[in-house]
């Protein structure tokens, strides 16, 4: 019973429409974006956290794999349903919505995480989401960092 509620938790977290699967897609996406119109240090940002997203997926992966559960990239494995769309990943293009799409995203993932912590009782698997959950409000404070920096005045160098 235990195993069921686990992967139940865990697998909208994986590859849900708001899991780390969309987050690696939708970074990757923005970062390229960022990369093509000249916006190289947001780029190189969020692509360190794409990089991140995907070690999450990892992680999760392993889990349910440990659990005997093919990590399937599908909403509620090992069922071949609901797989996986890239339909989920939002495409905004201008800088400050890509910014607040992911704001969204990981305030709902961190949502998630504390969700699942509430739900699983496994002190491994709860060890290794709750360092997920930390690497996210990482992630939710560098959106923010960023988001804000686009509306502050432009910095004035040093008298001449």
């Amino acid at each position: 019973m235990e195993k069921t509620k686990i992967v139940r938790a865990l697998s909208p977290a994986y590859a849900g429409r708001e899991g780390e699967l969309t987050a690696v897609l939708q970074y990757v996406y923005q970062a390229v974006m960022l990369e093509g119109c000249g916006r190289a240090e947001e780029a190189k940002i969020i692509l360190k956290i794409a990089v991140e997203e995907m070690r999450h997926l990892e992680k999760l992966a392993s889990i349910l794999v440990s659990l005997g559960v093919p990590p399937v990239f599908t909403a509620c494995p090992p069922y071949p349903v609901a797989y996986y769309s890239a339909a989920n990943v939002d495409y905004v293009k201008p800088l400050p919505q890509m910014l607040e799409a992911d704001i969204r995203a990981e305030k709902g993932a961190i949502a998630g995480y504390k969700r699942i912590l509430r739900v699983v009782s496994d002190e491994k698997i709860c060890a290794a989401i709750k360092e997920i959950l930390a690497d996210e409000e990482r992630h939710l404070a560098a959106f923010e960092t960023l988001l804000a920096s686009l509306s502050a005045p432009p910095r004035k160098g040093p008298p001449a």
